[in-house]
Order: C-alpha cells, then structure tokens, then sequence
C-alpha cells in the first residue's frame, strides 16, 4: 500500500511546516500545493487523485488542507473508498482502512448530512429573529427616508416624472420606484 500525502496553503506568505511535520512520517510521497481551497482548479490536488491505485491511501495533516468543507471532504473520501483507495486525517487519526476508522468516518457522514439538512431551517429561524428584533436584513437601502419625501415632493410637482427625478437624483429609475414603493407600503 503506497501512502501519498497532500498538503496545501492558500498563499505564498504561508509555510507548510506543519502539515509536512505531521505526515512525513506517515507518508511515501508528499504533494504540495500553494493555492486556495476555493480556486476553481486544484492541479497537484487533481494530479494526487489520478494517480491513486486501488489499495493506496491519500494522508491529509487536516481535513481543510484537501477539502473545501465537511461535506466536501465526505463525498471525497467516499469516492475513493469506491475506487478501493483508503483516506487518513493524520491529526484527527482517521483511517478508512481500520474498522474504527471507518466506524469515525461514518459518524462523520451522519452528522454532516444531518448539518446539510438542517442550515436552511436555522437560517430561516435567525434570519426570522433578526427581523422581529427590527434587523435590517438586505443590502441597505440606496435612498435615504429623506431623499424619498423630497423625490416624492418633486414628483408631485406638475412637469415632472420619476425618470426626470431619478436622473436629477442620480438613481436609476427602477430604483427610485422600488424605494418609493417599498417606502409607501411600509407607512400603511
């Protein structure tokens, strides 16, 4: 069974120290990469995967270090349990290839899952939470309340449209309408 390490860093200011201390025992190849874990490519971390044969085991220092998250990581370790390659978090001390190993990952699997379906519902609960605390919730408004009555006061003026104020403005027009309107169904 070859051992392939993989560690990363995301910026040239960081050291691998750490993470080639913790698996340069444990490891036959090591792998380095320096770029960040949400870069659309990863070239060593696509070329690690490749090469992996039936029986070898990929050895990370931490699960951040290959994996852009939990989930992330889960799904990667299961596919390649599927191609009968085993998967080691050397500071965690997990190894797919023992029966405790596998027993943690799948506890793993179940929690994540369990995180997976139930961040929407707690989203929705402290997003609801905030707005009964009176929260802003949104990007913030464009237009002030006081820039709102003085574009409704010019709007009533005869010879002028929303487009001639929102220009005056230096707003869009659709967002001149948006706020009024937005502004009008809050004071009823």
């Amino acid at each position: 069974m070859r051992k392939i390490a993989y560690a990363r860093v995301s910026t040239p200011d960081q050291r691998h120290d750490r993470q080639i201390e913790g698996v340069k025992a444990l490891c036959d190849e090591l792998h380095i990469e320096t770029l960040s874990a949400c870069a659309a490519r990863r070239p060593v971390y696509d070329r690690v995967l490749a090469a992996l044969q039936p029986g070898d085991m990929l050895v990370v220092w931490d699960l951040d270090r290959a994996f852009r998250s939990v989930v992330d990581a889960l799904t990667e370790a299961e596919k390649l349990r599927g191609r009968g390659v085993h998967f080691q978090i050397a500071n965690l001390h997990i190894d797919t290839s023992t029966p405790a190993g596998i027993f943690v990952y799948t506890m793993l699997s179940a929690l994540a899952e369990f995180e997976r379906r139930t961040l929407p519902q707690r989203t929705k609960e402290g997003l609801e939470a905030a707005r009964r605390r009176g929260a802003r919730i949104g990007r913030p408004p464009v237009m002030s309340d006081d820039e709102l009555r003085a574009a409704r006061t010019l709007i009533d003026l005869p010879g002028n449209t929303k487009a001639s104020v929102a220009r005056a403005m230096k707003v869009p027009r659709w967002t001149l309408a948006r706020s009024l309107k937005r502004r009008e169904t809050a004071e009823t």
